[in-house]
């Protein structure tokens, strides 16, 4: 529906000025983890490919607008401004529109363009700007890239926000503004890219361009017949049906078109399921199972396609030199004019390629006419029977031949399945036409059309071949013309005998040249005008040859133009209009000619019909794969298919690989896997949605749904960690340490909360989602980045500790470091903090707070380079405005940014500024848990019972390869006259958890009176946070402690004296016993709610923990996590 003029009574609102929307001042950072982001994605977000429009720039659009590019403008707009200054003067409203540029920051509206109106009175002066020629955006683009209008109601992975007060875009729907489009067809065009591409635009501006593409016939039917009418039709099928005789020739025909129809439908099945590129075989594959597989197959069957074509080129020659042979005028010897032919021949079927694929879709139809009269020339034959050729066993059609025919005589070491593996090779080629799916028209009708009926008609053609030359022509014939039968003979059986010709001279072997089992030449004898069918053999070999010569190149461009093998990369590029792979061309070429002087492709040759049935068994699985997955993207609209019948169809491939080679099947599978393998391993950048991630998925739910239906039991207990980190990259040290004893273990989800405006905070989650997600990917970590929106930090904790998770696979461990600045800090914070610890013990949760002598946080240290590599693939990097103008001629992409944050250490002319000592050991301390941490202890203090995390901690850490040399040491309180007696009650306990320890010690003297300097230090840390009620009045003092609730009473202080001490006494302790161990796993001490303060518990943490190794203070929920039952 064309949109309409603002209605007169309805003034434009003002549009922002680019200048202004740059002056606009970046909101700050909420929180000091994450640097502030711009909106995420904003209104047209960036996709993950990130060429969009960037590197694509007028490659990735048509010249000239489509439908929908002419249809709407884009204006960034201040709504504030717009609503105030509607009876004002211009100067006023434009005043007014600069104080509310920032309130509108982000906002646009969206008119539907009428080109018949464009100089309508309605529309302001910038409207007339575009007029006819396409469409004018001026956006606020989150992204580096420029994405075309279609991206507007993408589907891609961003994620937009439509607030009714800040962040608005109107379009002309139903005659009305409206922040809703009706649907068009660009705005669903994302495919992979998250744009309508180069390849999918060209399809409506092919004509306007010159770009030669194909329909259904010439496309795809021609090349799948010349394809699989291969040499085999004249010169092995005669030989077939002499050993395995009609019915079983027939049977082989017929199963290898149940292979091939099957892999046809499959074929059908993914190429209408959405819009289909270049690549072929590779494209199916790659979309649907993914890179993995698809990287693997694109290789190999590029890699085939080359060489077939010095197979079909030898065969062609082999046929020359055979000629040659008979009119002995040969140039040198057989093998080499083999090979002189043979080159001659690539050469020139490579000037047809090159050419263009116009020239070469022509040169098909000229081959494809002489096949067909070849062909046409045999039947004919076969009804004209001549005297001269009876002596060579060609009688016409008779029922006795046929009758003799009929069943099998396997001589020699043939086999039904050594004549079906002789046979199959002549089925393949299916894939002819769907390997240049770039230069359809329609691909999706094309290749299933096409293909299928190619498919039907060569099927019939062979069976008809078969069936006509084994009722025409005997297995035995001598060639004589002098053995014909004279005399009636009594014990005639054979057909040969009852048309009176006696070939019982051919009983010994080797002893005739002519017949069904002894000549290769039969259709060539049968048929009307012999030469024909020598015209028919290069046809059929030159027709493939050229066919693979186009194929191969092609999906080797694709598959180097998703770059999953880099050093391929120089062969992505095109040249043209019809972007030819010339570079391709001449790879192909460089192969086919190095194995055309090779001359012996007799070992190669299975090889290679292997790898066309890995294509085929990975396209059938592709189908079977996709629909186990139940994807809803998984939408072909071809219909006739079914998921089991392509599983039969991917297992027969498989067996048909074994049965026509096992060697080199073996050697196939060997191939495929290790590129596989090799792929897995880089680990290329795409995502097209496989149907192996919504397998993933799939499963995933449906055990994590099962999972749900199991109690929990104490032998399967993990600690499943909700480690509150921030930003993860901004505390590496506390990630690294707990993902040691999680990695394959338990779960671990990082908790960021996102604090300040909603709106604001509500951008960065999306942001930091992907970014953060992606930091902990390239890490290693095996984690899950989990961000919320709260007042604080408490709320913000409560609502991770009740959500976070699915199932059973909840967190069950809170995970905070230490707060080292707790006593310079707003001590609203450190009551938040204390507050946080009990709330995870409210919850039924365990809790692990570490402690680094040097700190965890190093966000401060985070230089540009590391956050811009973190956020390379992030949807938005920095604010950008960027003004996209379409028009017939050209077409520009300015960019300008508007804000960046920087935080460098640089000094004013702009060097890098060494880092202090302290910064410097901070940053060693960050990476300390990475390493290999070598034969050393890990000692555990278990002073309390807490269910056993305290040791199950520190034995999961012994189980990783970085922590395995690490020897346990425990420590425990007892009595001094009882330490023997303790020891060996804990030896035993141990024993019985199946814990292998290096030491236990006893501590009797933990109840000792600390050192008076000790306790004179804690004296005066608590010092600034006492009340001191008794200096004050009662009143004060109640009102000081009200507001204030974290100051400790001198009351607190002389009734918790004890437990004081004992914090003091234990540092003491672990100064002396666990200086030198490379971690400390000690039971937190814990604090009765609202008995002791937030200060006093934090100065007991602080005594007990500081000037330490890296310590981990640990208080389970009382819950027992370990067992000595089996």
């Amino acid at each position: 529906m064309e949109g309409k003029p603002l209605p007169p009574h309805t003034p434009p609102p003002p549009r922002m000025k680019p200048g202004e929307a740059e002056e606009a001042p970046q909101s700050p950072a909420s929180d000091g983890d994450a640097p502030s982001g711009p909106p995420s994605g904003g209104l047209l977000g960036s996709s993950g490919g990130g060429g969009g429009g960037g590197d694509d720039g007028g490659l990735g659009r048509p010249l000239g607008p489509t439908p929908s590019q002419s249809r709407f403008q884009v204006d960034l707009v201040a709504e504030s401004a717009a609503r105030g200054a509607a009876a004002a003067a211009a100067a006023e409203g434009e005043e007014k529109g600069r104080k509310g540029s920032e309130e509108a920051k982000g906002r646009f509206r969206v008119n539907f363009v009428d080109p018949s109106s464009a100089g309508s009175g309605d529309q302001d002066e910038g409207d007339n700007e575009v007029g006819l020629e396409g469409c004018n955006v001026s956006f606020q683009n989150g992204g580096d890239t420029v994405l075309s209008e279609g991206s507007l109601h993408s589907g891609s992975h961003h994620h937009f926000y439509y607030d009714t007060h800040t962040n608005t875009y109107y379009m002309r729907t139903f005659g009305h503004n409206t922040i809703d489009a009706e649907p068009f067809e660009d705005g669903f065009a994302n495919g992979e890219e998250g744009t309508p591409t180069g390849e999918a635009t060209a399809t409506y501006t092919a004509d306007s361009k010159g770009i030669v593409k194909f329909g259904w016939i010439k496309g795809v039917l021609v090349r799948c017949m010349l394809n699989i009418w291969g040499v085999m039709l004249f010169i092995r099928l005669s030989w077939i049906v002499g050993h395995a005789g009609i019915g079983l020739a027939v049977l082989v025909i017929a199963m290898a078109t149940v292979v091939t129809t099957i892999t046809g439908l499959s074929t059908s099945a993914i190429a209408t399921n959405g819009f289909v590129r270049g690549g072929g075989a590779y494209y199916l594959i790659s979309r649907s199972l993914g890179p993995e597989f698809g990287g693997a197959i694109g290789l190999i069957f590029a890699f085939a396609n080359a060489v077939a074509v010095a197979m079909y080129v030898v065969g062609f020659a082999e046929t020359v030199v055979e000629l040659l042979k008979e009119h002995e005028v040969l140039m040198l010897d057989p093998m080499n004019d083999i090979r002189i032919i043979g080159a001659i021949t690539v050469v020139i079927l490579l000037g047809i390629s090159v050419a263009g694929m116009e020239w070469e879709a022509k040169a098909q139809i000229v081959l494809l006419v002489i096949l067909l009269v070849a062909i046409c020339d045999f039947i004919i034959g076969t009804f004209i029977p001549m005297e001269s050729k009876k002596a060579k066993g060609f009688f016409g059609y008779k029922a006795e031949i046929f009758s003799e025919n009929f069943g099998p005589d396997f001589r020699g070491e043939e086999t039904f399945f050594s004549v079906f593996a002789i046979f199959f090779p002549a089925a393949t080629g299916i894939l002819a036409g769907a390997n240049i799916s770039g230069d359809l028209a329609d691909p999706q009708l094309a290749i299933p059309k096409g293909t299928l009926l190619a498919i039907l008609i060569t099927t019939i053609v062979y069976m008809g071949i078969a069936v006509s030359v084994g009722a025409c022509v005997v297995r035995d014939a001598t060639g004589n013309i002098n053995d014909t039968i004279i005399h009636e003979l009594t014990n005639c059986t054979t057909a040969a005998c009852k048309l009176n010709f006696d070939f019982s001279s051919c009983a010994k072997p080797d002893t005739c040249h002519y017949g069904l089992m002894n000549n290769f030449q039969v259709m060539s004898m049968v048929s009307g005008f012999g030469p024909l069918i020598s015209a028919g053999i290069f046809s059929a070999t030159l027709s493939s040859a050229l066919a693979s010569l186009v194929s191969a190149p092609k999906i080797f461009q694709a598959l180097c133009k998703d770059n999953i093998y880099p050093g391929f990369l120089i062969f992505a590029k095109g040249y043209g209009k019809n972007n030819e792979p010339l570079r391709g061309y001449l790879l192909t070429f460089m192969i086919a000619l190095g194995f055309i002087l090779i001359a012996e492709l007799n070992v190669i040759a299975p090889i290679i019909s292997n790898f066309f049935l890995a294509s085929y068994a990975l396209i059938n699985f592709s189908v079977f794969h996709a629909s186990l997955a139940k994807s809803p993207g998984w939408r072909p609209a071809f219909k006739y298919y079914n998921m089991w019948v392509s599983l039969v169809g991917a297992i027969l491939c498989c067996i048909v690989m074994f049965v026509i080679n096992w060697w080199a099947a073996l050697l196939t599978y060997v191939i495929v896997l290790g590129l596989y393998i090799y792929v897995t391993y880089k680990k290329p950048d795409v995502n097209w949605g496989s149907s192996t991630q919504a397998l993933t998925y799939l499963n995933a739910l449906q055990h994590a749904v099962r999972l749900t239906g199991v109690e929990d039991h104490v032998k399967n207990f993990r600690p499943q960690c909700l480690v509150m980190s921030g930003a993860p990259s901004s505390r590496p040290a506390l990630l690294h340490l707990v993902h040691a004893f999680t990695k394959n273990v338990g779960l671990m989800i990082c908790g960021h909360v996102h604090m300040g405006p909603r709106r604001q905070a509500l951008k960065e989650l999306s942001t930091d989602t992907a970014r953060y997600q992606r930091w902990l990917i390239k890490n290693k970590m095996k984690a899950f980045y989990a961000p919320v929106h709260a007042e604080d930090l408490r709320d913000g904790a409560q609502y991770l500790m009740q959500a976070a998770g699915l199932g059973r696979m909840r967190p069950n461990t809170l995970v905070v470091g230490f707060k080292k600045d707790w006593q310079s800090a707003d001590m609203n914070e450190v009551e938040t903090y204390i507050n946080l610890l009990h709330d995870a013990f409210d919850i039924q949760y365990g809790v692990v707070v570490i402690r680094l002598r040097e700190g965890l946080d190093i966000s401060h240290l985070q230089g540009q380079e590391e956050i811009l590599s973190s956020q390379e693939k992030s949807p938005v990097t920095k604010d950008i405005i960027v003004n996209v103008d379409y028009s017939k001629k050209t077409e520009t992409v300015t960019s300008k940014p508007v804000s960046e944050k920087a935080p460098i250490h640089k000094d004013p002319k702009g060097l890098p500024v060494p880092l202090n000592l302290a910064d410097q050991r901070l940053l060693d301390a960050s990476s300390q848990f990475q390493k290999k941490q070598g034969k050393n202890n890990i000692d555990v203090w278990w002073l309390f019972d807490d269910g056993g995390l305290t040791l199950l901690i520190p034995y999961l850490l012994t189980t990783k390869k970085k922590w395995k040399d690490c020897k346990i040491r425990v420590f425990i309180g007892g009595k001094i006259n009882r330490i023997d007696h303790d020891r060996r009650a804990m030896a035993t306990l141990l024993s019985k958890f199946r814990i292998d320890f290096s030491d236990i010690m006893v501590l009797g003297d933990i109840n000792t009176k600390p050192k008076k300097e000790n306790i004179a230090a804690f004296e005066e840390m608590i010092e600034p946070f006492r009340l001191h009620e008794d200096d004050k009045e009662q009143d004060v003092a109640d009102k000081m402690k009200e507001d204030e609730p974290w100051r400790i009473t001198d009351n607190e202080i002389e009734l918790y004296k004890t437990k004081s001490y004992r914090q003091i006494r234990l540092n003491e302790l672990l100064k002396e016993h666990s200086g030198t161990a490379n971690l400390i796993v000690m039971s937190l001490p814990v604090a009765r709610k609202s008995a002791i303060s937030s200060a006093l518990y934090m100065a007991w943490i602080e005594a007990l923990s500081k000037d330490l190794p890296p310590i981990l203070l640990v208080r389970g929920n009382h819950q027992s996590v370990l067992t000595f039952y089996s």
